[in-house]
This record gives C-alpha cells, sequence and structure tokens, in this order.
C-alpha cells in the first residue's frame, strides 16, 4: 500500500507543469547597493585630490552609499587611470580625472609606444570645474614677472628647476606651454601629484612650479609664495592684479580641469544616475563652498557637452605635446 502511494506521489509530481516547479526570479534593485569607490590618480593635497574628496561627500548623500576615495598616484596620473580602465563597468568604481587623462595617450605616441590607454576606453560622466593655471615662486625668489623668469631661463638654459604632477601630466604641459612660446628651458623635476609639487617649492627643492589657485591660494595669502602669472584666458578675481599669460607676451592659455569618468561600457542607467548625482552634488551648498574656499570655478558639463569639450581639449593639447617630443 505504501509503495502504491509512493508510486502516485511521484506521477503527480512529475505531471506539474515545469512553469509551476520554477520560482519566479526577483527584481535586480535599483544601483547604487553597496559603496563606491572614487579612484585619484594622485596623491592626497593636489587639485584632483582637494575636488575629489567634497564631490564623494555630496554624491554619497545623493546616492545612499558612501564613496572611498583611493589615491593611486604614479606617471602623471597614468597609473590610477589604467586601473580604472581594467575594473568592471557597473558603477562602483569611478574616476576624478584631470586635463592629463588627455596628455597621457599622446605623450606615449610622441615616444614611439603603444598607449597604456585610450580614451574609448573610458566613459565620460561629466565635467567637474576649470581652473586656469597659476605659474607660483618662492616669496624670496628674484623674480617679479614672467618676464624676468623667461629672460633669465634664455639666459640659464636648463638650470632653473621647476616641478609638476608628473612628466607630461598637467603642471608639466602648462610650463612647457609657456616655455615653447617664451623660447626658453627650463629643468623639469616630476613628482606623484600637485600636493608633492607644492612642498617641493616650499621645501626649496625646486624653484618654480604651476598650480590650480585653489592650491596656491593658502601660500599666496600666507606670504610664502608669490604668483607670477596665469594661464587663464582673463585675470583671477581673486588676484586681479595678477597678469595673463597673454598680457605678459606669451601666447599659453592651459586650464587645470577636474573631470568623473568610468570604465567603458557602463550601462545607460548607471550613467544617467551617476550623471544626476554629479549634476546635483555640484549644485551642493556644502561643496559649493568647498570649491569657493579654493577659488576654483565649477563648469559643469555632461552629455554632448562634454564630449565636445573633449574633442577640442585633446586637440590643443595634442599639439603641445607633438612639439615637446619625446623625453623619456
Amino acid at each position: 500500500m505504501i509503495l502504491r502511494l509512493i508510486a502516485v506521489a511521484l506521477m503527480v509530481g512529475s505531471a506539474l507543469p515545469l512553469q509551476a516547479q520554477t520560482p519566479t526570479p526577483a527584481s535586480s534593485p535599483a544601483y547604487p547597493t553597496r559603496p563606491l569607490t572614487m579612484v585619484v590618480p594622485f596623491a592626497p593635497g593636489g587639485i584632483a585630490d582637494i575636488t575629489g574628496r567634497p564631490l564623494a561627500q555630496a554624491m554619497s548623500r545623493i546616492l545612499g552609499q558612501p564613496i572611498v576615495i583611493e589615491n593611486r598616484p604614479g606617471a602623471g596620473g597614468g597609473v590610477g587611470m589604467v586601473h580604472v580602465t581594467r575594473q568592471r563597468a557597473d558603477g562602483y568604481t569611478i574616476l576624478m580625472a584631470l586635463s592629463s587623462i588627455l596628455t597621457i595617450p599622446e605623450a606615449d605616441r610622441a615616444n614611439g609606444r603603444q598607449p597604456t590607454y585610450q580614451m574609448n576606453q573610458f566613459t565620460p560622466v561629466a565635467l567637474v570645474s576649470a581652473d586656469p593655471t597659476v605659474l607660483l615662486v618662492r616669496a624670496d625668489s628674484p623674480w617679479k614677472s614672467v618676464g624676468d623668469l623667461i629672460r633669465d631661463a634664455r639666459e640659464r638654459s636648463g638650470k632653473i628647476t621647476y616641478s609638476s604632477s608628473g612628466i607630461y601630466g598637467t603642471l608639466h604641459v602648462a610650463i612647457e606651454m609657456l616655455a615653447q612660446s617664451g623660447g626658453a628651458k627650463l629643468l623639469h623635476v616630476p613628482f606623484g601629484g600637485g600636493g608633492p609639487a607644492m612642498s617641493a617649492l616650499l621645501g626649496g627643492q625646486v624653484e618654480v612650479t604651476a598650480q590650480a589657485p585653489g592650491v596656491a591660494s593658502p601660500h599666496v595669502k600666507s606670504g610664502k609664495v608669490r604668483m607670477l602669472g596665469s594661464w587663464g584666458a582673463q585675470r583671477l578675481k581673486a588676484f586681479p592684479d595678477v597678469p595673463t599669460m597673454r598680457e605678459a607676451g606669451y601666447e599659453a592659455e592651459f586650464y587645470i580641469w577636474s573631470g568623473v569618468f568610468a570604465p567603458a561600457g557602463l550601462p545607460a542607467d548607471v550613467l544617467g544616475r551617476l550623471r544626476g548625482a554629479v549634476r546635483d552634488a555640484v549644485g551642493d551648498e556644502t561643496f559649493r563652498k568647498a570649491m569657493a574656499t579654493m577659488e576654483t570655478p565649477i563648469l559643469h558639463l555632461q552629455g554632448a557637452e562634454f564630449d565636445a569639450f573633449l574633442a577640442r581639449d585633446g586637440k590643443r593639447l595634442a599639439e603641445v605635446i607633438r612639439r615637446m617630443g619625446p623625453l623619456e
């Protein structure tokens, strides 16, 4: 009797439709469901770091998840940028990049190497800021103007030292652009980011540096350094007495801009969520106060406008890199 009941039960079970035996999959939870990582490809203290941290805090509040800052300095930002290209395109790894993201592939080509990455390996999310670079010397420096420095650099070719955030990085390219215009040559001393490059000037390791105004401002106000000029199209509102390079007689215009990128192939819904978070973050009062304290102008672009911005700036910077030629 028991065997007959078991047989009947098995027959009934096998007769059940397959659909009734298969559980219905649950819908995927909305992004993000866990913390994000923001890679800053420079050492702490530079413009990417001091912009990325308040931006990450504002985005964390908007997305409802923590955003952890991960500094990965080296090779003018190249180490951190390559790292991001190797991460999953799921929105959990984002990059706070500077304009050097455009120069590094060109620098590889100038040195006869296969580029370590291509721009099509990134998804541009949004532009955050655009700072005209400023030229700095210590307060005890003999140079009182850009002209003084360039004339001395012509007479003592390759003797005057300057620090940068790395070979072909933003600060390196800015000073080389000025040197090309002035027919001068200075001695480049690369560091792992804008913060160490600033420390090198303050510590007397080098004689000149270029920086974003946000990094330079506290040291100018403290009287430790002197600002000779800016690479902007117009004078800085915070430093109206400082001439632009064009006013000083040099064809040199350069901006350290910062933008958020992600690995290529980011799903459209995730990209939309990130763009919305950046848009809301740059309007956040706490973030805007942080940028105002650093005297860094916010410039928010996304989508087609950001793509067009990258194309224009990439073309201009590539010309400077080609003139610089192989350096390694």
